[in-house]
């Protein structure tokens, strides 16, 4: 599945968060490693990447090679939690109910 997020940080800092949340799994450097990292586990493969987007935006982009909702996934989104929390560490979300 592939996800996506924007956020304020710089694309280096983006995958700093992603090495300190995914450090279980193991980091394979690929061709473009300035702005991108794929990490492999028992749960699957996923790859993060970061590129600067109109202006002060950057775009990060998380592909799992799993088919639907998997366990992976969903760490992919609380990885996006966590860059939520270091951009702006004084929101604090709350439930939409």
């Amino acid at each position: 599945m592939r996800h996506f997020y924007r956020t304020h940080l710089t694309p280096e800092d983006v995958l700093a968060q992603a090495d300190a949340f995914f450090p279980t799994l193991a980091l394979t450097a690929g061709a473009s490693a300035a702005r991108e990292r794929t990490y492999t586990g028992a749960l699957g493969s996923v790859t993060i990447r970061a590129r600067p987007e109109g202006g002060h935006y950057t775009f990060v982009q998380g592909d799992t090679d799993q088919v639907g909702e998997s366990r992976l996934d969903r760490n992919v989104k609380a990885f996006y939690v966590r860059l939520h929390r270091a951009a702006d560490p004084q929101h604090r979300l709350t439930a939409s109910y």
